[in-house]
């Protein structure tokens, strides 16, 4: 098995998060090294299905989103269109034998919300138990 120091995974973030600012970011970049990827977002609803098959087509092992609790994002839909885009690469990428834990999304919680740097120690925990990805043979 591939060790974990090969092992990549995408996060993709709402930029609403606590703890998501750019000076917080190239921190976690800097702690975790090429074992995580964050893409910030101006609203978690921007996020489009291309944007999680891509990262998995390319370098990642597992692709996940965080974004900021249900009902409060500040353009009202945001996070509940990206819900259900998430939804729909799992099923895709099941589709093609793949499994459906290698993407997955994180509502943040209202009442004690995580700031951005244990959300990334967390998904990267739960990334890790998957075996390296097969549709990145030879591409790393």
């Amino acid at each position: 098995m591939t060790s974990s120091k090969h092992r990549t995974i995408a996060l993709f973030y709402c930029r609403n998060v606590p703890g998501s600012s750019e000076a917080e970011r190239q921190a976690i970049e800097g702690t975790h090294g090429d074992t995580v990827r964050l893409f910030p977002l101006p609203c978690s609803g921007r996020l489009d299905m291309v944007h999680l098959m891509r990262a998995l087509e390319e370098f990642a092992d597992a692709a996940y989103l965080i974004t900021c609790p249900e009902g409060t994002c500040r353009y009202f839909e945001g996070n509940t269109r990206a819900k259900k885009r998430v939804e729909r690469t799992r099923t895709l990428i099941e589709s093609i034998g793949l499994e459906g834990e290698r993407v997955g999304i994180f509502m943040e919680s209202n009442e004690n919300p995580k700031p951005l740097a244990v959300l990334v120690e967390e998904l990267k925990t739960a990334a890790f138990k998957l075996k390296p990805s097969p549709a990145l043979k030879g591409a790393k």
